[in-house]
């Protein structure tokens, strides 16, 4: 499904949502229709009683779509293999308005990964938003935290929100400045 597509669907059985931009968990019931409104990296963005939330990947049977297969590491994995992979999942992560990931709209500043005395592995990211009163903080935030720490081994993830340097268009790639209009 593309990015503004509107699919209309029916909740199957119960499941937790978050409001956009309020940050706000709702649970929707089963019975309750809607439209999905962009479903990119995973999780869907849903339109449902005149309000716009997000619907995290795991529940999409909840909608009607087919669940997002977790991420896979080989088992001699480095911590290399960790950073990329990280980016990756960073590449899954939309803000619900805007159908471009935060990778390629520039948001995504330093990410590092280490290995903890156990083995497991520590990432760290920072990120920035568009503009410092975008809504979209924590809901980005979060996203981001939630799709590293399905890594196997990553046991700890710390996703700092910056505005410094600030965002500003230049930071985009050359295909989302394309795809927005903005050269």
């Amino acid at each position: 499904m593309r990015g503004h597509d509107s699919e209309p669907f029916v909740v199957r059985r119960e499941v937790r949502a978050v409001l956009v931009p309020a940050g706000q968990e709702v649970n929707l019931k089963p019975g309750q229709a809607g439209y999905i409104t962009q479903a990119l990296g995973g999780s869907f963005t849903v339109y449902v009683d005149g309000h716009l939330m997000r619907i995290a990947g795991e529940d999409a049977d909840a909608i009607g779509q087919e669940a997002v297969a977790p991420p896979v590491l080989p088992p001699d994995a480095t911590e290399e293999d960790v950073r990329k992979l990280a980016w990756e999942q960073m590449r899954t992560c939309y803000d619900p308005e805007i159908p471009i990931n935060i990778v390629e709209l520039g948001l995504v500043y330093d990410c590092a990964v280490s290995t903890r005395e156990d083995g497991t592995r520590s990432v760290e990211v920072k990120i920035t938003l568009t503009a410092p009163g975008c809504g979209m903080g924590e809901i980005l935030v979060d996203d981001v935290r939630d799709k590293i720490a399905r890594i196997p081994t990553v046991a700890d993830v710390h996703v700092e929100l910056t505005f410094d340097p600030p965002w500003d268009r230049s930071m985009m790639s050359e295909a989302a400045r394309l795809q927005t209009g903005m050269y």
